[in-house]
Order: C-alpha cells, then sequence, then structure tokens
C-alpha cells in the first residue's frame, strides 16, 4: 500500500509467520488514518503443517466428527501463525474426475456434503471465530464451480436452476446456516452470467433468499476476468458488475482499487453499495476481534509448541485409515503377516510427498514415508522403485514448480528389470502407484485420469512372475482402474493421505489398523461415461441389463452403464450381514415419522466397521426424480458374530425437492428406503406419504 494517494488496502493474501504478521500489521496500523487492521488470509484446505487426507478422502471417512477435529487443529496451527481467514471449505458438489479439482470437494452427494461442510466450519470457527485458535472460514465457490463442461478447469458450467437447488446449493446452504463468515464467488458461468458479476446468483439468491449477510470475495483475478468472459469491455466495467453484484473484495486484480471512486463520481455505482461492502468488511474484522487485539492469536513460541505434535500427528494417522478405500480384497490377500517376505515396488514406496496439491504450507521432510514405517514395524520386505511417477516425456506444471521424470529410456529399462527380477523372488508384491499429486488439483484436469503409461507398463511385467499383486493407490481423483483392476488381487485406495501416510498405510496393509473409508464419488469404468453419478435421473427407456437385449435403451454399446466401483463403497477385513428393513409402519402424515430398521451382523472371524448407509427413492413425481438419494449413515463397530440393530428415521422433510412449480415440497404418493452398505444396494421397503 501507499500513503502518498490515499490508496490503503484491507487485506493481505499468502503471507504468513507471527513475527511477519505482527511486523507488518503494527506498521500499517500507525500509517492508517484511521487505524484500520488488515486480514490476512489464506487457503489451508486439508492442513497446515500437519496435513490431513486431501477433502475427497476426507468425505470417504463418512465421519463428521473426525472432520471438524481436523479443522480445528488446522485452524489453531493457522491461527498462531497469523492467518485470520481461511479459504475453505469448498462445498462444490463434484461429478467428473477429469476436473483436477474434485480433490478438494467432499465428492458427489449433497447431503455427505452438507454433512462435511457443517463440520468442517464448526471446526475452523468454533462457538465464535474471535475465540482462541480459531479463524473465519471461506466457503467457494458460489456457485456450480464443480460442474465444469468436459471437466475441463475454469470451464462454462450449463445447470437448471432446478440443478442449482437440488445439487449444489444443499451444501452452500449448510454453510451458510452454520455461520460460515465468507463466501467466495467460482469462476463459471451460472445461467451464462459470470459469478462474479451475477447479480441474480449473488445479491438475489445469496443475500436476499439465502440471507447471507456475511463477506463475499471474488476468486482469485475473477473481476478482471470479466474481460476475458466478454461481458465487461474494460477493467472499469468489471468493478461496475462486481460491485453492482454486491462482490464485497476484489481478490488480486486492480479493478476496484483504481475505478470504484470514478464509478461512484459518474453514478454508475451507489455509494450506498460501497458503504455496505466497507461495513460487511469491517464487521468482518470486527467478528475477529481485530480492533482489541489486531495480531489475533499470532503467537510464534504457540505456534511452535503445538505444530506437528505428537497429538496433532495421532489424529492425522487415524483420520488417514479412515480414509483408505479397500475396493477389492480377492482370497483374503489382505491383510499382510510381519513374517511374509513381500516386494515393495513403485516410486511411492519412498516418495514423501504424499501431501496433495493444495497443501501449501506443508514440508515434506515432515512426512512419513512407507518405507520408513515398515523399517519401524520390522517388516520382512525388499524394495525397488521400479520406474517414476511420470512418463519420461511428461512435463507437469506445478504451483511454482514443474516437474518431469529425469531419467533416460535404458535407466527406466533397468528400474524395469530389477524390479521384475525381485518381483519372482517373494509371496506377494504391493505396487504403490499413483498420480503425481500436480496433476491433480486446480489446473489439473485429465481427458484420460488412469495411472500415467510408465507405471502401467511395470503393473503388467510385474504380472507376468507374480499374480499376488496387492495395488496401493495414490490419487487427488478415482481413477480410470478397469484394466488395472485385472492384474490385482487387492486394491486400496489411499489418496493423498498427509503428513502420517507411511504409519498408516503400513498399520492397515499389515491388519493393525481397518480400511475404514467409504467412496465419497464413484469410479468410473470408462471416461466416456463421465460425469457419472449414483444419483442419475430417470429415463424413458432405461436399461436392465436382465431384460434388454435390444439396442433402443439407454445404454453404451460397448461398457455397462454402472461404474467400476458405486459411491459409498468399501471393504473391510471382515464381512457383515444386513437384514431385510422393518418399518414400523407404512403410511405417514407430514406430522408423522417411520422407523426403518435393520439388523447387521459381522459374519467374519475378526473385529469390523461398517458404515450402514440409507436412501430414498420417490418413484412418481411431477419432475423427473434422482433413482435415489442419500439420506442417513451410521457407523457401527462389532466383533464377529455380533449383531445390533441400526435404525433410521424417516421424515416428510427428507422427500422434498422443487417441484415442477419451483416449488420446494414433498408430494404424496408410494416411497420406496433402500438400506445397505453402498448406493447399489437392493435392501428395501416401500411406504406411502399421505
Amino acid at each position: 500500500y501507499t500513503t502518498q494517494d490515499q490508496t490503503l488496502c484491507g487485506s493481505v493474501l499468502n503471507i504468513r509467520g507471527a513475527n511477519t504478521v505482527k511486523q507488518i500489521q503494527k506498521s500499517y496500523i500507525e500509517k492508517h488514518p484511521h487505524k484500520i487492521p488488515l486480514l490476512f488470509m489464506l487457503d489451508v484446505i486439508n492442513g497446515y503443517r500437519t496435513v490431513f487426507p486431501i477433502p475427497l478422502a476426507q468425505g470417504c471417512s463418512f465421519s463428521p466428527e473426525i472432520v471438524k477435529e481436523a479443522a480445528s487443529i488446522s485452524a489453531a496451527e493457522s491461527a498462531t501463525d497469523g492467518i485470520f481467514v481461511d479459504f475453505s471449505p469448498m462445498s462444490d458438489l463434484v461429478s467428473d474426475c477429469r476436473w483436477g479439482r474434485v480433490m478438494e470437494s467432499f465428492g458427489e452427494d449433497p447431503y455427505l456434503n452438507s454433512r462435511m461442510t457443517r463440520a468442517i466450519i464448526h471446526g475452523y470457527q468454533g462457538e465464535d471465530p474471535k475465540n482462541k485458535n480459531k479463524l473465519a472460514a471461506c466457503m467457494k465457490h458460489f456457485a456450480g464451480y464443480g460442474s465444469p463442461l468436459s471437466g475441463r478447469e475454469y470451464n462454462t458450467a450449463e445447470f437448471s436452476e432446478r440443478t442449482l437447488f437440488e445439487e449444489h446449493m444443499p451444501a452452500y446452504e449448510t454453510a451458510i446456516k452454520e455461520g460460515c463468515k465468507l463466501v467466495m464467488t467460482s469462476f463459471n458461468t451460472v445461467d451464462r452470467i459470470p459469478s462474479t458479476a451475477n447479480k441474480h446468483l449473488i445479491k438475489d439468491i445469496l443475500r436476499n433468499r439465502l440471507a447471507f449477510h456475511g463477506v463475499v470475495i471474488s476468486d482469485y483475478s475473477s473481476v478482471v476476468e470479466l474481460v476475458n468472459h466478454g461481458i465487461a469491455s474494460d477493467h472499469k466495467a468489471a468493478a461496475q458488475l462486481a460491485m453492482n453484484a454486491t462482490v464485497d473484495i476484489d481478490m488480486c486484480s486492480d479493478c476496484y482499487i483504481h475505478n470504484l471512486e470514478d464509478l461512484v463520481l459518474t453514478g454508475q455505482v451507489s455509494m450506498q453499495d460501497i458503504d455496505n461492502a466497507t461495513l460487511r468488511v469491517l464487521s468482518l474484522k470486527n467478528d475477529l476481534g481485530l480492533f482489541e487485539n489486531p495480531y489475533k492469536d499470532a503467537d510464534e513460541s504457540e505456534h511452535k509448541r503445538i505444530t506437528l505434535s505428537e497429538d496433532h500427528r495421532k489424529i492425522a494417522c487415524k483420520f488417514a485409515q479412515e480414509s483408505f478405500v479397500l475396493l477389492k480384497n480377492e482370497n483374503d490377500c489382505l491383510p499382510l503377516n510381519l513374517a511374509q517376505h513381500i516386494g515393495f515396488i513403485g516410486p511411492y514406496v519412498t516418495c514423501k510427498e504424499l501431501h496433495g496439491c493444495w497443501s501449501l504450507q506443508a514440508d515434506s521432510s515432515d512426512n512419513v514415508s512407507i518405507q520408513e514405517a515398515l523399517d519401524h514395524l520390522h517388516a520382512n520386505y525388499v524394495s525397488a522403485e521400479g520406474c517414476p511417477i511420470l512418463q519420461l516425456d511428461d512435463l507437469i506444471y506445478g504451483f511454482g514448480d514443474n516437474y518431469t521424470a529425469d531419467i533416460s529410456s535404458d535407466e527406466l529399462e533397468t528400474m524395469y528389470q530389477q524390479a521384475v527380477e525381485l518381483a519372482a523372488n517373494v509371496s506377494k508384491v504391493v505396487l504403490c502407484l499413483g498420480e503425481h499429486r500436480a496433476q491433480t488439483g486446480e489446473g489439473g484436469s485429465r481427458v484420460n485420469p488412469s495411472l500415467p503409461e510408465v507405471q502401467l507398463e511395470l503393473l503388467r511385467r510385474i504380472h507376468t512372475v507374480n499374480k499376488n499383486i496387492i495395488l496401493v493407490l495414490f490419487s487427488g481423483r478415482p481413477l480410470i482402474l478397469t484394466e488395472i483392476e485385472s492384474y490385482c488381487q487387492a486394491i486400496l485406495c489411499v489418496w493423498f493421505p498427509g503428513t502420517e501416510a507411511g504409519n498408516a498405510i503400513a498399520s492397515v496393509l499389515y491388519g493393525n489398523a481397518e480400511p475404514g473409508g467409504r467412496l465419497s464419488m464413484c469410479f468410473p469404468r470408462h471416461v466416456g461415461q463421465l460425469p457419472l453419478s449414483y444419483r442419475q435421473l430417470r429415463t424413458g427407456r432405461p436399461y436392465n441389463p436382465k431384460v434388454h437385449k435390444t439396442r433402443f435403451v439407454s445404454r453404451y454399446q460397448d461398457c455397462l452403464n454402472t461404474p467400476l466401483y458405486p459411491f459409498g463403497f468399501g471393504l473391510g477385513y471382515t464381512n457383515f450381514d444386513c437384514s431385510p428393513i422393518h418399518l414400523d409402519r407404512s403410511t405417514m402424515t407430514s406430522a408423522e415419522i417411520i422407523h426403518a430398521t435393520v439388523t447387521v451382523t459381522n459374519c467374519g472371524k475378526r473385529p469390523g466397521k461398517q458404515i450402514v448407509q440409507m436412501y430414498l427413492s420417490d418413484p412418481y413425481a411431477s419432475v423427473c426424480r434422482p433413482e435415489r438419494e442419500l439420506k442417513g449413515f451410521q457407523t457401527i463397530v462389532l466383533n464377529p458374530d455380533e449383531s445390533i440393530d441400526v435404525t433410521f428415521e424417516l421424515t416428510e422433510s427428507m422427500m422434498k425437492f422443487y417441484d415442477i412449480n419451483m416449488e420446494y415440497q414433498s408430494e404424496p404418493g408410494e416411497m420406496i428406503v433402500y438400506i445397505g452398505f453402498d448406493s447399489s444396494c437392493e435392501n428395501s421397503a416401500t411406504f406411502e406419504l399421505l
């Protein structure tokens, strides 16, 4: 900022460090004519220095409790380092894994997304963001950012108003109801109007309909990008559009700072809008207690004391275990036995870059590799790198750094041969493969979200000498595993697990902990199925493979319609049985409740965890409805041969939707409830809403 022309900024991005923040804040306030403190804002997505699993993996935990706990830890480590505002959570709904930013979402389901959004906001803000070691949460990106056409970053989004309110809005609305202090606009268009200039979206829907009274901030340079969108002729016109849409803060462009004064003087922007925006920003600073304490919780000694503490690492390890999804386990290939002679092969055996692309404050030296964890367990193993993570000719642009595979083709062939020789002389092979973390996240769209070919070739070669392959899969998105799955006896999806990655993976592989996750986003069979979600609408010619032998139904000729692994799916190290559903009544009015009960039994030989899921279906309505929708889940832990009754309450509010007149209400008629262990379960019962 400068004082010569009285141009004073009100916030700072990407500055951290308690002492640095204090120095900047002190200097700024001394020079400010009204002594108004700065905001210090940062992206803290899935942990600060203690890094937790990526948000998509957090969704797989189906545990709002641990999401809240991790967010509280993130807030404390951030706040003590001088951060006041966190640009999280990303509450966008996702259904296309080509889009790199699916890693930052909680997944494909509105209900799960809403539950996790609520939990993370309470973790960040607590009862009051003014309290010690809390900060202000910023929900993003409003609205519909998770549905870019073709899965391409920053691309146009096309959806109806009904889709906006039915699918995207629930998590956004939850954030607002739970007191989220800021909302960030999205880069995409809504109804062909960029969100940052969309007066109907921001003013009519967000502020008036949803009653959001907090700060709206643009995403990075999205105000000036209105020129590229073709709806603003220059920076001045862009500033006018965004301010008239009630966007309070222009992040990282000069549109507001150079043009708002003239726009007010010429009557193109009202002084009342400027006053309202100013009051909202001042209110945020007041809500954080900055006028009484402009440094809030910035404290270098406290930051050092709590950051990466043993307690924080324990939670990070537990969270990672609960996010891992066991996709396949033929012949009880897992868990391993410490006495078995195992070959650990792949570039992720020794890799410490395990924290995901958005963990900008992370230091990979803090992370635990798989090899380090195996040594700590005294496992009987041998290892080989096998190949690099990336293709030899790949150049991946990261967040400041670029990545390549810096070896020759001759060196690669030697690595392959060493790995194959090792694999031929062990009982089982654990292949540790996956995307590079820079292939995911913002700007990480991929037309073919699969393993790099260099890793696929390693898998194929290993399979020629040893069929007992366990794949430990690292990724920031669901990958296409159709070929890969055929080579593997077991597949453990670990996403990007964070600081305690190695310890969590080793503990699950060797059976000291359960793989506790269930998919928050389905795995497609083929990229041609995308976007893909279990919540698909009914069609006039539905395909039933048991009945239809004709071409004139809604199907692919060369691929099944269904995903390879559905939403909610995940295995454990024991087996569970679910009884038929018992309803305590067959009809209900809007004022009544039906109790739906199943008996779940652990049929295996070891204790285990199961996530029991309830879905509802409305077969006949005034508009086409999803085939089913998640409406509840419960986590249970049972010993062998132990049973428990699991009961869900069915209420009329669960059956509401936007009807043919865009009224949010339920309609009388037959309803179907499904209870089971994933979104494809067929255990059902019917009742009637009167």
